[in-house]
């Protein structure tokens, strides 16, 4: 039982990078590893680790039992987005993997964030921009204790 369910991740994970990547960017696509940077129109493909203009943060709000759901345990987690360049953000793009398993499989479990059907995740439209310097948070509900991979897609400034 334990080896199908890492090879049903394994198979998850890589349909998953399958899905997601390469990752349009202008006119170049980007791999696994790198966002897709655009400034002022001009679109780059960098490597995650030299995205210093936005920062993602995980905090964890609470963990329960819940009785009413065949004593699972649950999870609640705050994602704070931040901008720290001095021009605000036009649009984030999110990728998620299998590591989001939202309590109830619905958006009854994740506020202030748009989970589009191919999982990536996007500001809501009462939130169209992350000013210079500023943050957005959003959050959800998981099953278990272990976080959601995130990783940015796609930032325009």
């Amino acid at each position: 039982m334990r080896s199908i369910l890492i090879l049903l991740g394994l198979l998850l994970t890589i349909a998953f990078a399958s899905a997601t990547f390469p990752y349009q960017c202008g006119p170049q696509s980007c791999q696994f590893g790198q966002v897709c940077r655009i400034d002022k129109g001009v679109c780059n493909c960098i490597p995650i680790n030299d995205c210093h203009e936005v920062s993602l943060s995980t905090k964890v709000i609470g963990t329960w039992v819940d009785g009413s759901r065949g004593n699972k345990r649950f999870t609640q987690y705050d994602i704070t987005i931040t901008n720290n360049l001095n021009t605000d953000i036009k649009q984030i793009y999110i990728a998620t993997d299998y590591t989001l398993r939202l309590r109830d499989h619905s958006n009854n479990s994740i506020w202030n964030v748009n989970l589009l059907p191919n999982g990536i995740l996007t500001l809501p439209s009462y939130q169209p921009s992350i000013n210079a310097h500023a943050s957005f948070t959003f959050g959800f509900i998981l099953e278990g204790t272990q976080p959601a991979n995130l990783n940015v897609l796609s930032v325009s400034f």
